[in-house]
């Protein structure tokens, strides 16, 4: 079970949301706070994080996350969990430690690829999503062209003194089989120094 949780971390197309029923946004509003995530996006080189990551059955784990843009993120599980997912700016990865497996994606193939290069333009393939709660911005997207791949519904909370005034809460991912995984943040940083090391895995197939 920890495996296809892990799994669906990587695959799964992305609904994110912790705030109720999605209603329209007016069409003016919406492009501007899509440009601001879009600038939120674009101001945050680095992020550190603590993430709790639920699957569609309520199981939950969780670990640390750090992130460095363009296409670098690294989730570490916690103690009892032999599993790593890690992307080194071309390829996301999953590396079972027990079974001594690894698959790897190219990043454009992940939802994640929303939140990993900041270069994009959001306009093309994302819309803002209405909530009950104005403190809360949530970004939907997903590539019309290819379905397969998913959606992500990012949330940011209105922070003034975070970059752009957006703070990433989280995230949720649905995939084409309608499985969704939903991934909690808390203890955010921004733009703090992380080594690229932190984005490298030690292959368990390899002879010792």
């Amino acid at each position: 079970m920890k495996r296809f949780l892990t799994l669906a971390l990587l695959a799964a197309p992305v609904t994110l949301a912790a705030v109720a029923p999605v209603t329209p946004v007016a069409a003016q509003s919406a492009a501007s706070q899509l440009a601001q995530v879009q600038q939120h996006l674009r101001a945050v080189g680095t992020m550190t994080a603590n993430f709790s990551q639920t699957d569609r059955k309520g199981q939950t784990l969780s670990g640390d996350l750090m992130l460095k843009r363009p296409g670098k993120i690294r989730f570490q599980y916690g103690k009892g969990v032999p599993m790593l997912v890690v992307a080194n700016g071309k390829h996301l990865t999953m590396v079972d430690y027990q079974v001594k497996q690894v698959q790897s994606w190219p990043i454009g193939n992940s939802p994640l690829s929303v939140l990993l290069n900041p270069n994009q333009d959001l306009a093309r393939f994302a819309k803002v999503v209405g909530g009950t709660d104005s403190r809360v911005l949530l970004v939907e997207a997903r590539d019309p062209k290819r379905p397969e791949f998913g959606r992500i519904t990012m949330a940011f909370a209105k922070v003034p003194s975070a970059p752009a005034g957006l703070m990433l809460q989280g995230w949720t991912m649905v995939d084409s089989q309608n499985n969704r995984t939903t991934v909690k943040l808390s203890n955010q940083r921004f733009n703090v120094a992380v080594a690229d090391t932190n984005f490298r895995y030690d292959d368990p197939r390899k002879k010792r």
